[in-house]
Formats: structure tokens, sequence, C-alpha cells
């Protein structure tokens, strides 16, 4: 008889043994799994702090872009008003989406402005516009890095939740997909501000 309350004691510690050593395995396997997804998560909130600085960098031109050209025209109100509308736009925006409408938006904006500027050929000539011009051609170019890295990342952050088993977990933790930055239509390639004033 103390043989078998001897093996039952023996089978039960050695059930409990699996039951805690299954749980704990879970246990980490969900906090390993919950700091992964939490590193990915920083990474894109980091590419998207980065995306936001380029634009404002750009957006930080614009007014001693607006200014030097006041210095040459007092005619051209509107298009300065909607660079400065749309500079506005930009500094609000708070998503991937809210930020390509007013991105396009600006484009636009300095698209008609490079057209102004073929009327005043002193303007075109002056070292401070000139200087605007290269400063503009290298943000636009740092926009479209930063945007393929933001992207990069929010590749890398949804593709981890979407796979199994992360998936199963990753909406409990709180985790969804996250929104790629995806130019509006005509949007896709940054205007030449350079051939643009060249021409």
């Amino acid at each position: 008889m103390n043989n078998k309350k001897s093996s039952l004691v023996v089978g039960i510690v050695v059930v409990l043994a699996v039951i805690i050593g299954i749980i704990l395995i879970l246990a980490l396997w969900i906090g390993g799994t919950y700091n992964s997804l939490v590193g990915l998560e920083e990474n894109v909130n980091n590419a998207w702090g980065k995306v936001e600085s380029a634009y404002q960098r750009r957006a930080d031109l614009i007014p001693n872009l607006v200014a030097t050209v006041k210095a040459y025209s007092d005619y051209e109100g509107e298009v300065l008003t909607d660079i400065t509308q749309a500079r506005a736009s930009i500094n609000n925006a708070d998503t991937p989406e809210e930020l390509a409408q007013a991105d396009q938006q600006l484009n636009s904006a300095l698209s008609r402005l490079l057209v102004v500027v073929e009327n005043y050929p002193n303007l075109k000539a002056n070292e401070n516009y000139m200087d605007l011009q290269v400063q503009l051609e290298g943000t636009e170019n740092r926009i479209k890095v930063e945007r393929d890295l933001y992207n990069e990342a929010v590749r890398a952050y949804n593709t981890k939740i979407r796979r199994v088993p992360t998936n199963m977990i990753a909406g409990m933790l709180g985790f969804s997909q996250k929104e790629y930055f995806e130019a509006d239509q005509g949007a896709q390639n940054a205007p030449d501000v350079g051939e643009l004033l060249e021409s």
C-alpha cells in the first residue's frame, strides 16, 4: 500500500512538474514574443519620426523661400499663400495618409511657384534662392530615403505579427498592423527642383 501511495505521489509530482514546465515555457515564449514585437514597433515609430523630421526640414525651408520670392515680386500672393497653407498641413499631419496628402498639396504649390520663378530671371540668379534650391533638392532626397526606411520597418513589423504562431497572441497583446506610407497618385516621384529651375 505504501508502494501504491508513493507511486501515486510520484505520478502527481511528475504531472505537476510537466504542467509547470509547459506553463513556464509558454510564459517565456509569450514574453519573448511580446518583447520582439515591442522592438519592431519601436523601429516603426523611430522610422516615422525620421520621416516627420525630413518633412519638417523641408517645411522649415519654405518661409525662407517665400521671403526670397516676395522680395522679387508682390504679385504672386496666391501661390505663396498656397505654399504656406500646404506647409501648415504637413506640420499637422499625424498619419502616413495625411502626410502623403499634405505632401501632394505642397508639391503642387511648389511646382506652381517654380513656374512663376521663370518670370523673374534676377530671382533665379539670386544666391539665396540658389542655395534654397540646393537645400530643397537634398531634402527631397532625404524624404525619399526616410519613407523607404519607414516602409521597410512597417514591412518587418507587419510580417512578424501575421506569422504563425505570433499572430495568435499579437492581437491579444494589442498589436495591430501599421500603415505603409503610400504617396498619392502622381506623387510617387519628388519634383526635380533643379530641372524645373534650369528650364
